[in-house]
């Protein structure tokens, strides 16, 4: 039987807050390529030698950080995949509302074409699987409003909110997600 080494608490301590640093720097100046290891360090309040024991370079902390946030987004969005319901807009409020937490990091990572393409698979496949649903359950004709275009439809609703409509509640925007989604052959 093989047992995990646990890591020493120390180097999860000085993990977390390189990450931090990290994602405060994001935030403040949303260019990544200003994002330095001695400018996470300064902020982490460590050396840069901790700051190699952990990363390799400092786009390995940047990816780590966004993976992290990434995850974190695939299990709030689960419920909506496994939902029933087809337009369950209290578990989508409960995404849209880790997005608006962490919507000035969101902001900056819009600006970049991957993350972009990540959240538009992570939608992309949550309207498959629910469309597979409604196909089967519902016995709809195979030729529908096209995913991509519903898939665009809801990011950028998303991608306005967090950089101009931030004065829209969460529940507000889930509803008009619904109301996109209602209106399409998909639901």
């Amino acid at each position: 039987m093989s047992m995990r080494k646990k890591e020493d608490p120390r180097a999860t301590r000085s993990k977390n807050m390189f990450k931090q640093a990290a994602l405060s720097l994001l935030i403040e100046e949303p260019s990544m390529t200003q994002v330095t290891v001695q400018k996470v360090a300064d902020r982490a309040e460590l050396n840069r030698a901790t700051f190699y024991l952990h990363y390799e370079d400092i786009h390995d902390l940047i990816t780590k950080v966004t993976n992290e946030i990434f995850d974190e987004l695939s299990i709030k969005i689960e419920p909506l995949v496994q939902s029933e319901i087809m337009d369950n807009e209290e578990d989508l409020t409960r995404f849209l509302d880790y997005i608006y937490d962490n919507r000035k990091l969101f902001a900056v990572l819009f600006e970049h074409k991957s993350y972009e393409s990540r959240l538009f698979n992570l939608f992309k496949n949550l309207i498959e699987t629910r469309r597979d649903k409604a196909l089967i359950t519902r016995g709809l004709p195979e030729h529908l409003v096209s995913i991509e275009i519903l898939t665009a439809s809801i990011i950028g609703v998303i991608m306005w909110w967090i950089r101009d409509g931030i004065h829209f509640s969460s529940e507000h925007i889930a509803n008009q997600i619904s109301m996109i989604y209602k209106r399409s052959p998909i639901s």
